[in-house]
């Protein structure tokens, strides 16, 4: 552990991957009370320096004894590794932030989105983070559900590369190189080449047609919302941008709704950005919203198939600050409040 100053012992694990890094720099960011910090990755990845808000910290292989010392540990792992490590790191009294797919539809663990349901981290020990596009989705989801009741939720997303982590990012990047250049264009990370392309796959195919990144944002969605019937569907696509998912949402609601109506409840919703001015050519993108805490909200409009109970609207989150660290970083602030 390095020591910062006067608070608790952190530790991040998978700190050199793009949401671990990014976990490192949301805790100085937010002030988090970091007494000792301790970064640790694979034995791969370990043995190497990091520049951190933190000064330069040295990036030590994973150890279970060690990393189970902290008071809080972030993970930014496999699922499988979370799996084999999640419970055991929790032993000794650590609160342990998951960011994989391990443990969000465990009955028993809580899956946190503060903004609706912080206060189910106090006395948890072992906490899921949810997918990147269910945080986004559901924090302007959940002040619509408070105030109109959703019945219906029909989400299609345009996810950019970080999604699929930094190597996907860098392909992305020389992928387009090499078409602009006329270069042969391949891939590795994605299925097809993302390069001035769109791709309907990510994750593998279920049965019933969809793909599991699709049916992790109809559960995990449930579960957070606290509304296991409420019907969603979900069409995933991989988008040729860097950073930052948007999303077009339509909702049926059992009440009547106006936009009007939705943009006052949003403009008071903790973690939304109302941005929704078409005329002057204002709407949620990833331009805007790369960086920002908040989720931006906008083309907010009735929707011509429900009518007086239906809303279309767009929405655009940075996926690995509200769909990853700083949701981790946020359910840590919930921990010891």
């Amino acid at each position: 552990m390095v020591e910062i100053g006067v608070g608790k012992r952190v530790a991040v694990v998978g700190a050199t991957g793009a949401v671990g890094t990014e976990m490192v720099t949301t805790l100085h960011a937010r002030k988090f009370p970091v007494g000792q910090i301790e970064l640790f990755a694979s034995e791969r990845s370990a043995a190497r320096t990091l520049e951190t808000p933190y000064g330069v910290l040295t990036v030590n292989p994973f150890s279970l004894e060690a990393a189970r010392e902290a008071d809080i540990i972030l993970l930014a792992v496999s699922g499988d590794f979370a799996k084999q490590y999640g419970h055991a790191l929790t032993e000794r009294g650590a609160v342990v932030i998951d960011n994989s797919s391990a443990f969000r539809l465990d009955a028993d663990i809580p899956l946190i989105v503060p903004e609706i349901n912080g206060h189910l981290a106090k006395g948890a020990r072992l906490i899921a983070n949810p997918n990147c596009t269910t945080a986004i989705l559901v924090v302007a989801l959940a002040p619509l559900d408070r105030a109109f009741g959703l019945k219906k939720v029909i989400v299609s997303t345009y996810q950019a590369a970080s999604g699929a982590g930094a190597a996907a990012m860098a392909e992305l990047r020389q992928e387009t190189a090499n078409a602009l250049a006329g270069r042969p264009v391949g891939h590795k990370h994605f299925v097809h080449p993302i390069a001035f392309n769109v791709i309907p796959h990510i994750d593998s195919f279920q049965d019933n047609g969809y793909t599991r990144e699709e049916m992790k944002v109809v559960w995990e969605s449930q579960k957070i919302l606290g509304r296991p019937e409420l019907a969603v569907s979900c069409t995933a696509v991989r988008i040729p941008t860097f950073r930052a998912h948007a999303e077009s949402v339509t909702i049926e609601t059992h009440a009547e709704i106006t936009p009007a109506a939705a943009v006052t409840v949003l403009m008071d919703a903790a973690g939304v950005t109302v941005v929704d001015d078409p005329a002057a050519a204002a709407y949620p993108m990833p331009l805007t919203a790369t960086g920002e805490y908040n989720v931006e909200v906008g083309r907010i409009r009735r929707n011509l198939v429900f009518g007086a109970h239906g809303l279309d609207l767009f929405l655009c989150g940075d996926q690995l600050l509200k769909g990853a660290a700083l949701n981790a970083v946020q359910i840590a602030e919930c921990v010891i409040a």
